[in-house]
C-alpha cells in the first residue's frame, strides 16, 4: 500500500533581495543601486556578481522528482548540502508547494523540519502538545490519551506548564520530537533537528523512530547527514544531487553511491581560507613508506601523515590533534601532540585499519581556550585487504580496526 507518491514534481525559487528591515534602509539601497553603486547592506563576503537578465532571475531548487514510498517503510534521504534534502521534506510535508508535478499521500503527516515548528512561544508546553495536536488533526481524545507518554519521552515535566519561550534549543527538540512520534499519524518526516539534542537523546529517538516504522507500521523519512544512523534505522535510501535524484535503493546501496562519488582527493592544500590565522593547516600529504603518495594501502603496511603548518604567529600552548573516520564517518582513531611544529609526520603501524575507505579530520587548538584551525573529512584513501584472516569470509564488515588479542 503506497503512503507517498511524488510524480514529476520539480520547485522553482526566484532569486531577490530581502528587505533590510527599516523603510530608510530599503530607499537607501535604492538610491544606490539606480546610481549604479554596491549595496551597502550586502553581508561581508557577499558580491553583486549574479546576472539579473533572463531565467537567471530563478533557480530550480528540485528538478522532476519520481519515487513511491511502501507504508511502514523508513526512508533515509541523504545528499550534499544544497541537494535539495530539506526542500522535499516541505513539499511533502505540505509546508509550500510544488512549482510543477503532484503529491499523493495516504495518511496524516506529522513533520519536524525544524527546531520548534508549530509550537506559539507564549504558550506553555503543555498548551503546544494540544496544539500541535490539533494541527495534525487529532482529536482533544486522542492527545490527552497520548499526554503522559509524550512528556515522559521528553524529559521536561518539571516545566510542562513554563511557557516554551524559556526553552533552550534542547528542550524545544525534545518535545517537539515527543509530540511528532507520539500523536498517531501515519506518516512521520524529520529533518537534521537531532543535531540539537544531546547524545542520549539522539539515541532515545533513533530508537523511537525505529520502533515506529517496524513496530508500528508506520512510514518514516529521515534527513540526515549521519550516515550511521541512516543505515540503521531506514531500509530504503533516496540520494539527491543538486536537485535531482541520482539514486533509489536499498539505505545501504544508496548510501555506498554518496560515498563513492565523493571527492577523492589524497592530499589537502589550503586555498587561503584560513590563511591569516595565527596557525593553520597548510597541507596534509598521505604517503608510503617509500615516499609516493597515494591513496591505496594494504592492510599490513604503515600508512604516513604529513601536516605543513603555516606559522604567522607562534601560539606555545597549540596541541595539534588528529582523528581518523570511517566511510560512514565515525572516528575510529584519535591521537594528538602537545607542540605544533612547521612540520609533522605521523605514522600509523601496520595491522591497525581494517579494510575500507578513510578520511581524516585535524585541528591545531588551544586547549580550554580556542580552536586555531580545522579541516574535515579530507584525504580520502582506501585500505585494501590481500590475505589478512579477515579475507577468508568474503564481504562480512568486521568493523575498521584490528585488535591484537590472544586464545587460550
Amino acid at each position: 500500500m503506497l503512503a507517498l507518491k511524488a510524480e514529476n514534481i520539480s520547485k522553482q525559487y526566484r532569486l531577490g533581495q530581502v528587505g533590510t528591515g527599516t523603510l530608510s534602509h530599503d530607499l537607501n539601497r535604492f538610491w544606490y543601486k539606480i546610481r549604479g553603486m554596491e549595496d551597502p547592506y550586502l553581508k561581508i563576503g557577499e558580491a553583486n556578481d549574479r546576472a539579473t537578465k533572463g531565467n537567471s532571475d530563478y533557480v530550480w531548487s528540485l528538478r522532476d522528482i519520481n519515487f513511491e514510498i511502501e507504508q511502514g517503510d523508513a526512508v533515509g534521504i541523504i545528499g550534499r548540502n544544497g541537494a535539495g534534502k530539506s526542500t522535499l521534506l516541505k513539499l511533502l510535508s505540505k509546508v509550500t508547494k510544488p512549482t510543477t508535478g503532484k503529491i499523493y499521500t495516504n495518511g496524516r503527516i506529522a513533520s519536524l523540519l525544524e527546531v520548534g515548528t508549530g509550537f506559539h512561544p507564549e504558550m506553555t508546553g503543555r498548551e503546544n502538545v494540544f496544539l500541535n495536536g490539533a494541527i495534525l488533526g487529532m482529536t482533544r481524545k486522542e492527545i490527552t490519551r497520548k499526554f503522559d507518554e509524550i512528556v515522559d519521552f521528553s524529559g521536561v515535566e518539571r516545566y510542562i506548564d513554563t511557557p516554551v519561550k524559556r526553552y533552550s534549543s534542547g528542550m524545544y527538540v525534545r518535545l517537539a520530537f515527543a509530540v511528532a512520534a507520539h500523536l498517531e499519524s501515519e506518516i512521520l518526516i524529520v529533518d537534521e533537528v537531532l543535531a540539537v539534542g544531546d547524545a542520549e537523546f539522539q539515541k532515545k529517538c533513533l530508537g523511537k523512530m525505529g520502533d515506529v516504522s517496524k513496530g508500528e507500521g508506520r512510514t518514516v523519512l529521515f534527513v540526515s547527514h549521519d550516515l550511521n544512523s541512516v543505515a540503521q534505522i531506514c531500509n530504503t535510501g533516496i540520494l539527491l544531487n543538486k536537485g535531482k535524484v541520482e539514486r533509489i535503493g536499498t539505505a545501504i546501496d544508496t548510501i555506498g553511491t554518496y560515498l563513492n562519488a565523493e571527492n577523492e582527493d589524497i592530499t589537502y592544500t589550503n586555498q587561503g581560507e584560513t590563511s591569516h590565522k595565527n596557525m593553520f593547516i597548510k597541507q596534509i600529504d598521505v604517503f608510503k613508506s617509500n615516499g609516493t603518495v597515494s591513496k591505496e594501502y594494504t592492510y599490513d603496511e604503515p600508512i604516513n601523515f604529513r601536516f605543513t603548518i603555516g606559522i604567522n604567529q607562534k601560539i606555545e600552548n597549540a596541541s595539534f590533534f588528529v582523528t581518523i573516520l570511517d566511510a560512514r564517518k565515525r572516528r575510529i582513531f584519535s591521537c594528538e601532540r602537545d607542540f605544533v611544529s612547521e612540520e609533522m609526520i605521523l605514522t600509523l603501524e601496520p595491522n591497525l585499519l581494517a579494510r575500507g575507505k578513510y578520511s581524516i579530520h585535524a585541528f591545531i587548538n588551544q586547549p580550554k581556550i580556542q580552536q586555531l584551525d580545522m579541516v574535515e573529512d579530507v584525504c580520502k584513501f582506501v585500505v585494501i585487504d590481500t590475505g589478512s584472516y579477515l579475507s577468508k569470509h568474503g564481504d562480512y564488515d568486521y568493523g575498521a580496526v584490528f585488535g591484537k588479542y590472544h586464545w587460550e
